[in-house]
């Protein structure tokens, strides 16, 4: 049973709490598509963004509990993330702020050490991701083979090119803050290079490789590999792995779960998480939930980058050229008069 906890939240923190409760109540937690894009379940983050002019929300809450077999300890924890993104100036950008909040309860089931009991910010990132390859874009544009379905519905080797991402934030951490390794207050740099795979069958494979607070004495690397499979147009599934090493903390975090589409701008989620060590075991569930606000009035196509990209964007002004010739022709009389510049006006 998760014990009564008390916050303790000096001067900054109490800056930071009204933005992070304002936030709650629109969420209580690709580029565009007509429904909902999320990183929601999951901890990993998709290659793609929410779409030019989508604010989205994702938040959720997790309960836990740890184990430390050496510390003789036992940990109950309640912890609210959230998420705040916006795609803008073009479809392949997307900048965002993404943090948690944590109560934690330690007991010491040995001794008499009386409960030990705070509550700080975990994380506080803003980043921004930008999408720098797109293998779907060309694929759009080349069309279904119109002579063989069966060669559409299987797996080919171009299924195996992935999008790919890359993501870059500044981590916000506050001094004291007794969730953290150093105890000094820092701003430091994260790296995500993301990679997804959309495979025919409604089959999504993500993968990330991070780099977290690399400029502190406790930088941590690691890996996060996403499967996810949409049963129906409203149900998925997931499975996740996530690995992390630090000189502070490391692990190998399994995780499970669904997600249901409420409507196209509302989604929730539910997940669990274990791990297989006892220095801490853990054990966490979270529920969650993602909504947008859909400001997005025109389909941007992103440009095919490259060479290829260059020719097609050449030969397209070629095109728009011949037309506004054949155009011109085609308005201009056989006595030599062009009717585009005699107006509207009728015989003098």
């Amino acid at each position: 049973m998760i014990k009564s906890y008390i916050f303790d939240l000096n001067q900054q923190q109490m800056r930071l709490l009204p933005i992070l409760l304002l936030c709650l109540p629109f969420t209580l937690a690709a580029q565009y598509t007509e429904m909902i894009n999320t990183n929601q379940p999951g901890g990993s983050q998709g290659a793609f963004s929410v779409g030019k002019n989508v604010l989205q929300f994702e938040t959720g809450a997790t309960i836990g509990k740890e184990k430390h077999s050496l510390l003789n300890t036992e940990t109950d924890l309640l912890n609210i993330d959230y998420s705040v993104r916006y795609g803008v100036w073009k479809e392949e950008l997307e900048v965002s702020l993404m943090g948690s909040f944590q109560r934690t309860n330690i007991d010491y089931t040995l001794g008499s050490a009386p409960d030990n009991t705070f509550s700080n910010f975990k994380s506080n990132t803003l980043g921004v991701k930008y999408l720098l390859y797109d293998p779907y874009r060309k694929r759009e544009l080349e069309g279904p083979n119109l002579y063989s379905w069966k060669k559409n519905n299987r797996f080919q080797w171009e299924d195996l090119i992935p999008a790919i991402s890359v993501y870059a934030g500044a981590n916000f951490d506050f001094a004291d803050n007794p969730l953290l390794a150093t105890p000094d207050s820092s701003i430091s740099p994260k790296v995500v290079l993301s990679t997804q795979n959309n495979w025919v069958g409604g089959f999504v494979f993500v993968t990330n490789i991070f780099a977290d607070r690399i400029t502190t004495d406790f930088p941590t690397y690691g890996y996060i590999v996403t499967l996810t499979h949409a049963t129906n147009r409203y149900f998925s599934v997931f499975i996740e792995n996530q690995g992390f090493k630090s000189d502070f903390y490391s692990d190998q975090i399994l995780r499970g779960g669904a997600a249901a589409l409420i409507n196209q701008d509302l989604h929730v989620d539910l997940s669990l998480s274990i791990n297989f060590k006892d220095t801490p075991s853990l054990f966490y569930g979270r529920i969650g939930v993602a909504y947008r606000f859909d400001m997005h009035d025109s389909d941007e196509y992103i440009e095919e980058k490259g060479k290829s990209g260059r020719e097609a964007r050449r030969a397209e002004k070629d095109k728009n050229k011949a037309d506004k010739k054949a155009n011109r022709k085609k308005n201009k009389r056989k006595d030599g008069l062009n009717l585009e510049e005699e107006g509207d006006g009728g015989s003098n």
